[in-house]
């Protein structure tokens, strides 16, 4: 599943250039980051403060219940409620080492699943290797370029990121449908 995934978010992150559908490319060199938005790609949104200071809801996963250990994959119960509106960030476990920042290196382990299903779509671990990929609008979701910066080296962050600062209308299909919120717990392994 795992190559799979690879080649699908690198064949997405190749179509963001044209007309943002998947032409079926498959490069499976390029990083298994999360790839950007097609339809928000071209308008960069600066990070927000209320990025990083929302208040999780009962929809936004349960962060109570994952591990604090970053040597073993977390795992993410499926959330109730309502997806939010807007990213929700919450610190698992907060870093001490070097903090990210947009347009920074970054090597991350993480694990991501539908908000509305609880099911996973995609993890590092499954791999057995972090991945590196530049924090940068238009290579990645803004969910993620928005919600990363500020989290530190050694830390475990949980992001809840709504439909629009993700796949949006059109979903990544086959594994992220249309309007899905995502959930994503991210360790933060080096910056640079």
């Amino acid at each position: 599943m795992r190559a799979r995934t690879i080649a699908l978010l690198a064949a997405a992150a190749l179509s963001v250039g044209a007309c943002g559908e998947d032409e079926g490319d498959t490069d499976a060199d390029l990083p298994a980051a999360i790839p950007a938005n097609p339809a928000t790609a071209t308008t960069p949104a600066a990070p927000t403060q209320t990025a990083t200071t929302a208040k999780p809801s009962a929809s936004a996963g349960k962060s109570a219940n994952i591990s604090k250990d970053l040597s073993s994959k977390p795992e993410i119960a499926k959330a109730s409620g309502d997806p939010p509106t807007k990213l929700v960030v919450k610190d698992i476990v907060k870093g001490t080492g070097k903090a990210a920042k947009v347009d920074d290196q970054v090597t991350v382990h993480y694990v991501g699943v539908s908000h509305s299903t609880g099911e996973e779509f995609d993890a590092s671990w499954t791999g057995g290797e972090p991945v590196q990929f530049a924090l940068s609008q238009g290579q990645l979701i803004d969910g993620w370029v928005q919600g990363i910066p500020g989290m530190k080296v050694g830390g475990r962050r949980m992001l809840t990121i709504p439909a629009d600062l993700a796949y949006g209308e059109q979903g990544s299909p086959p594994s992220i449908g249309p309007n899905e919120t995502l959930v994503f717990v991210i360790d933060l392994k080096k910056v640079g």
